[in-house]
């Protein structure tokens, strides 16, 4: 997730007294304001939860009231101080950073804590209206509409919440995985766009966890209700024999059949993204990204017109970087000459990763897209299923019962992160480091370093623990 604090506000007080507060955007979107005293409450919490030596240093006091030049520093310090706590995996997973996000996401939507009835849909359609708090976290939520489809407690760990938009042909753009530090129905109200929804997707990539959803009915119902669905929006590809023996299958109602066919089709299992801008193989192409089997694939539309097709592997992204900056856009005049005049400044992000072309070279591919951090978040879990798997664990073990009974991702899962920084003391990346060195990378703008004084967040940068060098015998 990337955290950033673009802005200020100069805001009036309970007393009158005026005050800065502090925006916190998530992947672009204010999440809450906050006071400066409020996130120094939040730092002595976590000092005295973990210590000095694990919580990063915080912006110092300060006696006198502050200088506009003071409230720009405080900003990037405060900003540089939230990134590192959350790309920290016992700071950024603990439950006092994140139930300091959910208080203050509700109080800046100023919604009260009372009972509603939040709507979710399912891949196919059908709407499952669940009776939860508005104070109710992710995994909450999760746990409701689990309980209303009488889905297992052990197999709710195979599915996740998204936000979606829903789009004019009826399919869905994926904004993000909601998140243990919001609340749903303040994220998706707080829009105020009927478009947004909330979706209830699997969550895994590994098609060999479809074995286990399956075998419970409403597990199987629900995979099968996704595959439809992701065949009909085109996002799996069936050619004409494949689309008969599909439909026979479905007029026999024979769902693991159907899913079993599904699973040899090409895409399947993916999430197909809105179409954006790449730099590969050349600046300016037009890409359509899909995100699954532990890759990337690229349909790329060359200057040319000509179409490719390729696919990058996790295994081989020595790291990734999401990157936002603020651009000016103009707007035309409706009146008066022609011509346009500075409008609002938009958030422009984009997602980066160093990939593994061959033995000895490694060169930057950068994708540029409102969807980049949702990008990120795709191969962040698929290096977290990797690591998981090769650890011996399993997504049965993913869930663990809360004190209070609401159900839990387990520490264990939790602790599989990439860690934050490539540069960090370890032998076994040393010589990956070295080689790196010795290669010239595609320059990328922003990404290496931001030339821009706009720029809202770069440090978000994710080494990848389940990287694979290639062997003499992969060529």
């Amino acid at each position: 997730m990337h955290f950033s604090i673009p802005e200020t506000e100069t805001r009036a007080g309970d007393g009158g007294a005026a005050y800065v507060a502090y925006n916190i955007h998530v992947n672009g979107v204010l999440h809450c304001r906050v006071r400066y005293s409020q996130l120094l409450g939040l730092h002595e919490q976590l000092r005295k939860e973990y210590g000095t030596n694990v919580v990063p240093a915080f912006p110092p006091k300060k006696i006198f009231t502050l200088t506009p030049a003071e409230v720009e520093q405080r900003r990037e310090q405060l900003e540089k101080y939230m990134q590192a706590v959350r790309q920290d995996p016992t700071l950024g997973g603990s439950e006092t950073f994140n139930s300091f996000l959910r208080k203050a996401q509700q109080e800046t939507q100023q919604i009260p804590t009372e009972e509603v009835v939040l709507e979710v849909l399912l891949s196919n359609g059908q709407k499952v209206k669940v009776t939860i708090l508005t104070s109710d976290q992710t995994e909450d939520v999760l746990e409701a509409v689990a309980s209303k489809l009488d889905l297992p407690d052990d197999l709710v760990g195979y599915f996740s919440l998204f936000l979606v938009r829903e789009t004019k042909d009826g399919a869905f753009s994926f904004v993000r995985k909601l998140q243990e530090f919001e609340l749903p129905y303040v994220s998706v109200t707080s829009l105020h766009n009927p478009e947004f929804r909330i979706i209830l997707r699997k969550s895994y990539w590994d098609s060999s966890y479809d074995d286990d959803v399956m075998e419970h009915h409403v597990g199987l119902n629900l995979l099968y209700a996704q595959t439809v669905s992701d065949i009909e929006h085109g996002w799996i590809l069936v050619n004409k024999e494949q689309h008969r023996q599909l439909k026979s299958l479905q007029e026999k109602v024979s769902k693991k059949e159907f899913i079993r066919l599904a699973q040899t089709l090409k895409y399947y299992g993916y999430l197909k993204f809105d179409p954006c801008v790449t730099d590969f193989p050349e600046k300016g192409c037009h890409v359509v990204v899909s995100a699954g089997n532990n890759e990337l694939n690229f349909q790329v539309r060359l200057p040319s017109e000509q179409i490719k097709e390729g696919s990058f592997k996790v295994t081989r992204m020595r790291c990734w970087r999401v990157t936002s900056s603020l651009v000016s856009v103009q707007v035309p005049m409706s009146n008066g000459p022609s011509g346009s005049s500075p409008g609002k400044s938009e958030v422009k992000l984009e997602l980066a990763f160093e990939y593994l072309m061959s033995k000895d070279r490694l060169q930057w591919v950068t994708i540029t897209s409102p969807q980049a951090i949702m990008l990120s978040i795709c191969l962040q879990s698929m290096v977290d299923e990797l690591m998981v798997k090769k650890s011996g664990g399993s997504i049965r073990k993913m869930f663990r019962r809360r004190a209070n009974g609401a159900l839990r991702r387990s520490d264990s899962q939790q602790a599989v992160k990439s860690p934050p920084l490539l540069d960090s003391p370890d032998a076994s990346r040393e010589p990956m480091a070295k080689l790196s060195s010795k290669l010239t990378s595609v320059s990328l703008r922003g990404i290496s370093h931001s030339s821009s004084a706009n720029d809202v967040g770069a440090n978000d940068f994710h080494g990848n623990y389940a990287f694979e060098g290639i062997g003499d015998e992969d060529l």
